[in-house]
């Protein structure tokens, strides 16, 4: 698969895997930005992407930024649908104690290609039980080990 990258800004960097099998592609900042502890920022990459029908990118944290400064994505995972070809933008969020500093040719994020499967959808009168049933949030307990 090829997928199709257009610099708008002349700082911008193009994605790459870091290491051969990696599934997250490194995601760079073409301009610099500051964070403050529990702000958050829209971060710009200076690309446009021509992605293929069928497939979506997910947008994830970089694990060195979370465990090293507090850094992570507002909404994560973010899509980047086929169809869109607008600039692709960051939302960095600062949840550790430091003003964390962005700058040009950083890589804040990692993105991920995934093929998307859409559902046919029907409404029904009732679903089917489950052992699970309607239990949500922490409903599976503590299971003992043997």
């Amino acid at each position: 698969m090829t997928i199709r990258f257009k610099r708008t800004h002349p700082d911008a960097v193009l994605p790459v895997y870091a290491h051969p099998g990696d599934a997250g592609m490194d995601v760079c900042a073409c301009e610099a930005a500051a964070v403050a502890p529990g702000a958050w920022a829209l971060v710009r990459t200076g690309l446009v992407m021509e992605l293929p029908e069928g497939y979506e990118v997910q947008v994830r944290p970089r694990s060195g930024l979370a465990l090293k400064h507090g850094i992570s994505l507002l909404n994560t995972p973010g899509t980047i649908d086929a169809g869109y070809r607008g600039e692709i933008g960051i939302i960095l969020i600062n949840l550790g104690q430091e003003p964390f500093q962005v700058t040009p040719g950083m890589r804040i994020a990692q993105m991920v290609v995934a093929p998307v499967l859409h559902a046919t959808i029907e409404e029904a009168a009732a679903v089917s039980e489950t052992v699970r049933g309607t239990g949500g949030f922490g409903s599976t307990g503590t299971h003992k080990r043997g």
